[in-house]
């Protein structure tokens, strides 16, 4: 622990023993809305199958080597090498119950691979998998997922403490999990190998969370800002425990992404509402029907005209404007204190939960 002591000196911050393993539980692959699975194991590991008080263990080159799934009615069938279960769920973990590395496939569309601990239970006759996900673990992938090829270093550092942040305030944003893998709530993939950029930030980040009145922030971030961040109020949300601030960014406000779409005088209406308007249209014409919600109209041959800049909600952190920063020298720190003003950078476990 000497090390972890020297660290959070050298950080300004006090030393406190950093929860054990926290977990964050994400539904994965909801996308698909799928009422078939596979599941197999990493090709070294082994995984424990519980369901119905029946066991099933899943390992590279066994009889039972892929877990086929499906959902019946409001129960799980599963079946592997020879063995069938019909349950109304199921678990899977490694041997002694620990996260392991399980390779989830939706037939004929993805396979994906995550470290962690699987529910997997009906609703409504889908499959809903559910991976409960060592923190740090989660952090690395959504940084990943995230974040362009060739950010700078410290950039990545700054999306971390973001995306941790994030997590650490935010649960609960499902009924039956905390947060999905989708852009809704953070995107989340395959977590990267231990020697990548993606990896590395985290690990130079470890623990630490923005704060705002002691406690951690559900901190946002998008793609570009065009400008300005925005506040809560400027894009029609409701207002939150932080206060987001309309910030200056150098980069967006010199060299803004600039875009035009047309659009119904319908969904015209639709984009008064703000934030929640524009994601409605996305959901029925495309993620990037309207890419930002800082624009100005006007009307031609029956159409709207819409002419803006940035890319996203425009709230907390701006990517672009981060890795801007970062080549112009600017540490993680400074990142943050610029787009998230009034905050302070916390060991997790320092941080009432909100």
């Amino acid at each position: 622990m000497r090390w972890l002591s020297l660290l959070l000196l050298s950080l300004g911050l006090p030393f406190l023993v950093p929860a054990q393993n926290p977990t964050v539980r994400i539904g994965v692959l909801g996308i698909f809305h799928t009422q078939q699975l596979t599941l197999a194991a990493d090709q070294t590991g082994e995984l424990l199958v519980s369901a119905a008080d029946q066991r099933i263990f899943v390992r590279s080159g066994s009889a039972c080597s892929l877990l086929q799934i499906r959902s019946s009615g409001a129960s799980l069938l599963l079946s592997c090498g020879g063995k069938e279960i019909r349950a109304p769920q199921m678990r899977a973990s490694g041997r002694n119950q620990q996260a392991a590395g399980l390779v989830i496939g939706v037939p004929g569309k993805v396979t994906r691979r995550y470290v962690g601990v699987l529910d997997l239970n009906v609703t409504d006759g889908e499959l809903v998998p559910v991976v409960a996900i060592g923190l740090e673990t989660a952090v690395a992938s959504v940084v990943e997922a995230e974040s362009a090829p060739g950010t700078p270093p410290e950039a990545l550092k700054a999306q971390a403490v973001v995306s941790r942040s994030y997590f650490a305030a935010g649960r609960g944003r499902h009924s039956n999990f905390d947060f999905c893998d989708l852009t809704h709530c953070q995107s989340l993939r395959e977590p990267p190998a231990a020697d990548s950029p993606a990896a590395s930030a985290t690990a130079a980040t470890r623990d630490l969370v923005l704060s705002f009145d002691e406690k951690p922030v559900t901190a946002m971030f998008t793609r570009s800002c065009g400008g300005h961040t925005r506040t809560l109020a400027e894009i029609g949300l409701v207002p939150s425990a932080y206060p987001y601030f309309s910030v200056l960014c150098d980069v967006c406000y010199k060299n803004p992404v600039r875009w035009t779409r047309k659009v119904s005088r319908e969904d015209a209406l639709l984009l008064l509402r703000g934030e929640i308007g524009r994601l409605a249209i996305d959901r029925v014409l495309g993620w990037n029907a309207v890419p930002s919600n800082n624009f100005i109209t006007h009307e031609q041959d029956g159409e709207v005209i819409l002419e803006g800049t940035g890319q996203g909600h425009g709230l907390g952190l701006c990517q672009r404007g981060a890795r801007s920063m970062a080549q112009d020298g600017s540490g993680f720190r400074a990142i943050i204190e610029h787009y998230f003003p009034n905050t302070q950078l916390k060991v997790l476990s320092s941080v009432p939960d909100s």
